[in-house]
């Protein structure tokens, strides 16, 4: 009896890497559903950190990859670590909210006061800016020379 294969597809070689990395990372524990009471007495940080959707971790990878330089194996293993350092650091409603205050701000007129003016938009964007900070110094190498390892000194 002969095997027959599904006809063969292709996808750009950056989904393809993705999709593997993604396939091959640990599974996320399953948390057990918390009632609203217990959930309040929480903080907010372990309630929600580290268990960002899928759709948010890939895009934040894609994006990653295009900030530095392209698709590719290298940037896809250091993108897939520095979501992971910010997930670890804000709870997904955080990280929606900071990059939606973040890509707005510079809306201009009433509009983009919304995005500006609350207390809220300048604390989530520099939580923002510092997860994304740590991410790349804990996920991308120093290379010598280089303005972050200068500072290293």
């Amino acid at each position: 009896m002969a095997k027959t294969f599904p006809a063969k597809t292709t996808r750009p070689v950056g989904l393809t890497l993705l999709l593997a990395g993604l396939n091959a990372c640990d599974p996320q524990p399953v948390q057990p559903t918390v009632q609203a009471s217990a959930a309040s007495e929480q903080p907010a940080a372990a309630r929600g950190a580290g268990d960002f959707p899928t759709l948010t971790r890939v895009e934040y990878v894609l994006e990653c990859m295009q900030e530095h330089g392209g698709q590719n194996y290298d940037n896809m293993y250091h993108c897939a670590c520095a979501v992971d350092v910010v997930a670890k650091t804000m709870t997904p409603d955080e990280y929606d909210q900071a990059v939606t205050f973040t890509n707005l701000f510079g809306m201009g007129g009433e509009r983009g006061a919304v995005f500006r003016d609350p207390p809220q938009s300048e604390q989530l964007r520099k939580k923002l800016k510092d997860a994304k900070t740590a991410a790349n110094d804990t996920c991308f190498p120093k290379t010598p020379g280089s303005a972050r390892d200068q500072e290293g000194r």
